[in-house]
């Protein structure tokens, strides 16, 4: 009874060597997916509430909400938000914005407010509205452009009478459970907390006045949430090197999947039109391709010159029925801090990193690129960058002429494995290690510690 007791206590102590094995292989065989973003730390959408007067039963407010997301963008049919009344709230009236629902408003004999819902959802106004509709910052259809791409659309305001509130700032309420859809899932919101008031500026910027009360939300974003597999992958080549590397097999998909089974088009079969433009729910919607992504970035290492090297950027899309209104990409490369030269895109630098430059936001040129078209001979923008070498750093060895991480519209897109990256042709042999060698190295762990 002692020995084995002991024996026991030996175990947890020191675990046999098979264990150790096993759960070191699957640390470096697997990664989890976290809403956090390394490249925009402090990226979020801020929701202000600023009640500016009283009424007799409750307020008046504007709604404020602030994209600060450097490269993460709302696109059409764009933003929905809402939230759940602390008490028996509802909604005299709305301008810049309109709720989704009416609600049950039978109790008021006479004019009817505008929601008596107890959780309302709200969206944003058509362009076009008429003016005695709108507010500033409000009307985009719910489009809402990224901070570091266009920051002076950003921002998106309405403006809500709210009845049965109370009439004080001891006596109204912060709503609850917030939630933002732009326009699927994705954001997750804090509850309300009630801030300083903020400070307006007037027009001839010589008076100041304040809201009466203010509370913020923040909202982040998470990829896993918004969706379960990647929308985007990464493929690459170089002059050096006639291997092209494709995007992994089953990036996005795989044609062979239930789930995916009649959504995908084969572009070389008759009547391809007749076959995208059925309205039918079962209709394709992407091209039939190995990695099954609606959009690939294609990363070529162009040419070498003695003082410059050279890359082609292309963006490809499988999607037969969805453009991309100002799309951006994100991209990681060690040598972004010497880019000389940018043909046909716009280039901001980011650094989230502090003092580290890079990290760069790329976005298509107003009226001329920054619209990516639906599959087709159209659905692709490309663009050249032209980089200075530091020779203490440079070389084509070893993949670092290639990028370390790409974004597309926000999304991190799957990268080939770094051992199938194009080498220089005198390299020595490279050394094979996949992902499934390193999960029949995890089954062969177990098997060893089956019969210890």
């Amino acid at each position: 009874m002692l020995s084995s007791s002991v024996a026991k206590f030996r175990f947890f102590i020191k675990p046999p060597p098979c264990i150790l094995l096993f759960f070191l292989l699957s640390f470096t065989s697997f990664t989890s997916t976290e809403a956090y973003d390394v490249l925009d730390p402090n990226g979020n959408i801020t929701i202000r509430w600023d009640i500016i007067s009283w009424t007799p039963d409750g307020y008046v407010a504007v709604v404020t909400l602030n994209n600060f997301q450097q490269y993460r963008h709302i696109s059409a049919p764009g933003w929905s938000l809402g939230w759940t009344w602390a008490k028996k709230e509802v909604i005299w009236s709305m301008m810049g914005g309109q709720t989704t629902e009416q609600g049950d408003c039978s109790k008021f004999k006479t004019t009817p407010p505008h929601c008596c819902k107890k959780d309302p959802t709200v969206v944003d106004l058509l362009p076009g509205t008429p003016y005695n509709q709108q507010i500033a910052n409000c009307c985009k259809g719910g489009v809402l452009s990224s901070w570091g791409q266009d920051p002076a659309n950003a921002i998106a305001s309405f403006q809500i009478s709210v009845g049965r509130a109370g009439t004080s700032n001891k006596t109204v309420r912060v709503p609850k459970n917030f939630t933002l859809k732009a326009p699927g899932p994705g954001y997750t919101c804090g509850p309300g907390k009630i801030v300083q008031p903020t400070q307006f500026l007037t027009g001839d910027k010589r008076r100041r006045t304040q809201a009466l009360m203010t509370w913020n939300v923040t909202c982040m974003y998470s990829q896993f949430l918004a969706q379960k597999t990647p929308s985007c992958c990464v493929s690459l080549s170089s002059f050096y090197n006639d291997t092209i590397v494709p995007c992994p097999t089953c990036s996005c998909g795989c044609q062979g999947n239930s789930s995916q089974s009649g959504n995908c088009v084969d572009p070389d079969k008759p009547h391809l039109a007749s076959v995208v433009a059925n309205p039918a729910k079962s209709s394709p919607f992407v091209q039939c391709t190995r990695h099954m992504c609606p959009v690939r970035v294609h990363w070529h290492v162009k040419l070498n010159y003695k003082e410059y090297w050279r890359v082609k950027v292309t963006i490809t899309n499988f999607n037969y029925k969805m453009n991309y209104t100002d799309w951006n990409l994100v991209i990681q490369h060690p040598n972004f801090d010497n880019l000389t030269q940018l043909f046909s895109f716009n280039y901001k630098s980011l650094t989230p990193y502090g003092t580290i430059n890079d990290t760069a936001l790329l976005w298509g040129i107003k009226f001329y690129n920054d619209l990516l078209m639906e599959a087709g001979p159209e659905g692709n923008v490309q663009s050249e960058l032209l980089f200075r070498k530091d020779k203490s750093t440079f070389t084509f060895d070893k993949g670092w002429a290639f990028p370390r991480r790409i974004y597309f519209n926000g999304d991190n897109c799957v990268m080939p494995p770094p051992d199938a990256y194009p080498w220089l042709p005198n390299a020595s042999s490279r050394q094979e290690v996949s992902l499934l060698a390193l999960v029949l190295a995890s089954f062969v762990a177990l098997a060893l510690c089956a019969y210890a």
